[in-house]
């Protein structure tokens, strides 16, 4: 796994994480500004990660990033919006 980036010109957030044959594939999110808060548009994992929870830890990844720099998260994205309900802990972040 590699540490979080936010791609700032194209307001993405992006990690990567090896698949089951060993190639580093990416777990990305794209995201809107709006003050403090990232609306959280669009999650989505590389085919060959989906099923080895790498999406789950990316958004953990997301959370404590957020939490860290003192900035909200407002899920769009189906999978954003679950993630956070069954992760309460980070409740905190969540605009």
């Amino acid at each position: 796994m590699t540490d979080l980036r936010d791609v700032l010109g194209q307001q993405r957030y992006e990690q990567g994480f090896t698949d089951p044959e060993g190639q580093t594939r990416t777990v990305h999110a794209d995201y809107a500004v709006q003050g403090d808060t990232r609306i959280i548009l669009h999650v989505e994992a590389d085919p060959a990660l989906r099923g080895t929870g790498a999406a789950g830890a990316f958004m953990q990844s997301l959370a404590e990033h957020a939490r860290a720099e003192g900035l909200k998260l407002a899920p769009r994205c189906s999978y954003a919006v679950v993630w956070l309900k069954r992760n309460r802990q980070y409740d905190d972040v969540v605009a």
